[in-house]
């Protein structure tokens, strides 16, 4: 056996930035976990779509022999909704529990995370808007315990309080947070992304993919973040493919698992244009978030990348590229989008092009796009938008 298989399907606990308990078979731990944090009653969020996948019924199996009782919320939509957050919190309320585990996709996380920051006090969860004071909270408050469990490997959403929930009325994504919110312990167990559809495998792994570039080209100086962000760059080009072509591969599960890991701590420090996009042509057209990102990408990267050669440099050496120029980097990123599936347009994806200029007002809104290497003026991002809806790559 090759090291890096050994590597990838070995165990570990790490303490850092959460405590991270990585692994073939893990979730059965979950009920000692659980003990081990005083939680008698968790209840259980997921999405809509997860709900009656098999590692719901192993979870809730893993409870219930350590003792413990359980609900199950899955009223959690791919883009979830603020309504949702607040049917959480009352189911939350009424079953008596004590912590909150979230497991499954990006929406499940935001939508655990988001119901936690609400759980026990009477905040109106937009107070919590990343953009907004940070609420004072009463004195001996506590948030429920949060116990995160990744079932893809792409949004990264698993060591941070952070999630993106859609208002509504504005028919716009906003960030919700509070920094006295951590989970508890992550559980990641590559076995549970293991029966996620080859197309989900793409969309997902192409997020962590967004996240990690992102992350890096942020021009703030953070270098603890900017080394995570090519570790996940690196483990993700190498193993991204390979999940999606040989989905029983424990070892590419494990090492896509890891790098989203990775690449979803990394930004912390910020993201980019991709994200404030996609974010509000999710919040209007509810598409699929990595999916959204893949295709975007190409389009932002030939607007941010023109004088970042430095940093551009340090990703061709983690993406392993013999050609380290601007356009050798995103030829390399276009053609692992073509490998893995990723359609060539928005337009494939039913957003139209008569919806860019909303679009675009938006974005710019977002606090993403502060964080941008590159300020875009409207008629930039606009031109953006028109792009990518007509032909990104």
């Amino acid at each position: 056996m090759k090291k890096d298989d050994l590597t990838m399907i070995a165990s570990y606990d790490w303490g850092f930035p959460v405590p991270i308990a990585y692994g073939l078979g893990r979730l059965a731990e979950i009920g000692q976990h659980c003990i081990g944090l005083g939680i008698d009653n968790p209840m259980i969020v997921t999405d809509s779509g997860s709900r009656d996948l098999p590692f719901i019924g192993r979870l809730q199996s893993s409870l219930h022999d350590a003792g413990l009782t359980s609900s199950l919320f899955s009223d959690i939509s791919p883009n979830p909704l603020d309504s949702e957050i607040g049917s959480g919190r009352a189911a939350f309320i009424k079953g008596g529990h004590d912590a909150i585990i979230a497991i499954g996709g990006g929406s499940a996380m935001d939508g655990g995370k988001a119901i936690c920051l609400t759980a026990h006090n009477d905040f109106d969860l937009w107070a919590f808007e990343y953009e907004q004071p940070v609420p004072v909270m009463m004195q001996g408050h506590r948030f429920p315990a949060l116990i995160t469990i990744p079932t893809t490997a792409g949004t990264g959403a698993e060591t941070e309080s952070t999630a993106m929930i859609t208002h509504a009325a504005k028919g716009m994504k906003f960030c919700v947070w509070h920094p006295d919110l951590k989970p508890a312990v992550a559980v990641l167990d590559p076995e549970l992304t293991v029966g996620l559809p080859k197309n989900l495998t793409a969309w997902t792994g192409a997020d962590a993919l967004v996240h990690a570039i992102e992350a890096y080209l942020v021009p703030s100086f953070h270098p603890l973040c900017d080394g995570l962000a090519l570790e996940g760059l690196a483990l993700i080009t190498k193993w991204l493919p390979v999940a999606v072509e040989e989905p029983e591969n424990l070892t590419a599960r494990g090492g896509m698992l890891m790098g989203s890991c990775l690449a979803g701590i990394a930004f912390l420090k910020g993201l980019g244009l991709v994200h404030a996009i996609s974010h509000m042509i999710g919040a209007e057209f509810n598409t699929q978030h990595g999916l959204t990102n893949a295709i975007l990408l190409p389009v932002v990267l030939r607007f941010n990348l023109p004088g970042q050669e430095d940093k551009v440099r340090r990703m061709a050496q983690a993406m392993n590229l013999s050609d380290n120029s601007v356009e050798g980097l995103i030829s390399a990123v276009e053609l692992l989008l073509n490998k893995i599936g990723i359609p060539k347009s928005l337009g494939e994806i039913g957003v139209p092009t008569d919806s860019a200029a909303r679009i675009a007002e938006k974005a710019l809104k977002d606090s993403a796009a502060r964080s941008n290497p590159r300020v875009a003026t409207l008629t930039e991002v606009r031109g953006l938008i028109e792009i990518a809806i007509a032909k990104a790559r």
